[in-house]
């Protein structure tokens, strides 16, 4: 199915063209054009036209007006204020581009990029041995929906989730690991753990098996000397490549995995085995990277380790501070595995773009490493590098959310909880009792979730946002609920329209309300494409909800299978209905919430 033009693209060339033919002296010209409140849109670009003209800017806008002439899309255009265009657009015009965007099921008439390319995104990175905490879910859930969006775009996506699996820690887990072998019980599903397949159980048992492990380790790191030097070789013996030692940090990684999955999965994520590439991966390339920034110059020795200068970053004592590659002890640092990432991304996956979903609190370090990789012409002017830094996640109190003993929220209570929460709201509202218990358990999931995900995605990511279950699970408001209820709503009335089938017809005049929610479901295109490009999925988020707030007046103001309402008219109303409802579903699903059938 080809692409839809949208009707704000049609109008703009139309605007564009009539502005070359009635002022050709003025070149290319941007008429400027946006949606109005007095008519459907307004065009400001001939202000700007009459200044640098140095014309009436209403004799311009009268010249332009004949030059558009007759069209079956604009039924009405005229002169307002100083210079203004206001123009109105015909019913059928919208009824019929909207009967094209229905016609493609898959797409609702969305183009792909015109030049898509490659890019990499580093999202959701949790670390081996720890549990994952509320601070991981927003890299977990917009790194998801910039991967939706942008694979919809047409983009090639490479997931990358960096997982901390690397390091000193290790040394003291494997030794106690070796000297207490019965210590580390292993999960039924360990042995063959697969992405997407971990359960909730078996999660917890691994994690639970981990936790009691790292502590007992830790307190014997801390009180005993002898097993601490034991520890520390061990970390020379597994950077070297020992095989024993090897096998031991495999198995922390693959329990630790039987738990990432079981909470990825209860987020409803899709995380595959392939994509999980943490810091070992690029254990082979640090020695490498730090030989070719010290050849370049790019690095220099300072007191002993390798560092990177910037004229821009200096400490509170004015002395600058440096990017540290390589440490006086001959360890490498974060930023060693960073730029060896970089490398690989660049000139292995041929990446185009590389997108990091971090928090902003790592701002300086990933504005170092990008520098430094484009020093070393690792990053040209071909490739991007970008930080998607989001912000914090706050209790009702607006401070960092922690529990009531102050320690930090685990994942895995925050996610039961919203979906206890939204199971009971689930239950409230099923006032028939059409729903089984297993349908209430299942809709409480993805209501809860997606009540989770959409409170973080509907705020943009550079800002903090306050965790509050009872207003994300409300039916009224900016919620995913309110969303999730619309498109079940639409769907009960498919369901009861009986023979009556959407059809589209072009012929009836649309009431406001109609025309309202036809202009706004013309534009999902461009917001979705616009979105994706900004990596923005709270404006996708804003579309949502301002669709199914107007599909909310068009059902209070137009009665769809009303006995009085002759046949077609019911039809269009459905046809509205449907066309609403498959763009709330492919929206939502672009953000990773799924849009129940019925409530």
């Amino acid at each position: 199915m080809a692409s839809v033009t949208s009707l704000t693209a049609s109008v703009h060339q139309r605007l564009a063209d009539a502005l070359a033919a009635a002022l050709p002296e003025a070149g290319a010209a941007d008429p400027l054009l946006r949606r109005s409140d007095r008519a459907d849109y307004q065009a400001n670009g001939i202000l700007a036209l009459a200044k640098k003209l140095k014309g009436n800017p209403r004799e311009l806008a009268t010249k332009v007006v004949d030059a558009i002439g007759a069209d079956e899309v604009i039924q009405d255009i005229e002169v307002s204020g100083p210079g203004f265009l206001n123009l109105t657009l015909s019913d059928a015009a919208i009824t019929r581009n909207l009967a094209a965007r229905a016609a493609d099921p898959a797409r609702l008439g969305v183009p792909l990029a015109e030049a898509p390319g490659t890019t990499v995104i580093d999202y959701a990175q949790p670390n081996v041995a720890k549990e994952m905490h509320v601070g991981h879910l927003r890299s977990a859930v917009i790194g998801d929906a910039v991967v939706r969006m942008l694979e919809f775009t047409g983009e090639q996506v490479v997931r990358r989730h960096h997982i901390g699996d690397w390091g000193t820690q290790f040394g003291m887990l494997i030794q106690y690991l070796i000297e207490h072998p019965g210590e580390l019980a292993a999960t039924a599903e360990s042995a063959a753990v697969e992405a997407g397949q971990a359960s909730v159980e078996a999660g917890e048992q691994a994690m639970s098996s981990l936790n009691r492990l790292y502590k007992a380790s830790r307190a014997l790191f801390d009180s005993d000397e002898e097993f601490k030097t034991r520890a520390r070789r061990r970390v020379v013996d597994l950077q070297a490549g020992d095989p024993e030692t090897l096998a031991m940090w495999q198995r922390f990684v693959d329990e630790s995995k039987v738990y990432f999955y079981s909470v990825f999965n209860k987020l409803d994520m899709e995380i595959h085995d392939a994509d999980v590439v943490g810091e070992s991966g690029y254990n082979a390339m640090l020695a490498e990277t730090c030989r070719l920034l010290e050849e370049s110059g790019v690095a220099v020795r300072s007191e002993g380790a390798l560092c990177v200068f910037f004229d821009d970053v200096k400490g509170p004592d004015g002395q600058p501070v440096p990017l540290i590659v390589q440490k006086s002890d001959g360890g490498f640092g974060y930023a060693a595995t960073d730029l060896s990432a970089i490398r690989d991304r660049v000139f292995q996956l041929k990446a185009d773009t590389l997108l990091y979903v971090v928090d902003a609190r790592q701002s300086l370090h990933f504005k170092m490493v990008f520098e430094t990789a484009r020093r070393a012409g690792w990053l040209g002017e071909d490739v991007k590098a970008v930080q998607l830094a989001f912000g914090t996640v706050l209790g009702k109190d607006g401070k960092p959310f922690k529990t009531r003993e102050g320690e930090t929220v685990r994942l895995v209570d925050l996610l039961d909880e919203a979906v206890e929460r939204a199971t009971a709201v689930v239950r409230e509202k099923d006032v028939k009792e059409q729903l089984t218990e297993e349908q209430i358990a299942e809709r409480g999931a993805e209501v809860g979730i997606g009540a989770v995900k959409y409170a973080d995605l509907s705020t943009s990511a550079a800002r903090d946002y306050k965790f509050d279950l009872d207003q994300m699970v409300s039916l009224n408001g900016d919620t995913s609920v309110y969303l999730q209820y619309a498109y079940a709503r639409i769907r009960s009335i498919l369901r009861r329209a009986g023979e009556a089938r959407p059809v589209a017809h072009p012929e009836l005049a649309l009431a406001p309300a109609e025309r309202a929610l036809g202009l706004h479901l013309d534009q999902f295109g461009e917001i979705a494409s616009d979105a994706a490009a900004e990596y923005a999925p709270h404006k996708l988020a804003a579309y949502l909800y301002q669709t199914a707030s107007l599909y909310t007046t068009f059902y209070d103001q137009c009665h769809v299978l009303s006995a009085d309402n002759p046949p077609e008219l019911v039809e269009n109303r459905l046809f509205l209905c449907d066309l609403t409802g498959r763009t709330l579903h492919q929206g939502m699903e672009l953000l990773g919430i799924r849009t129940p059938e019925q409530l």
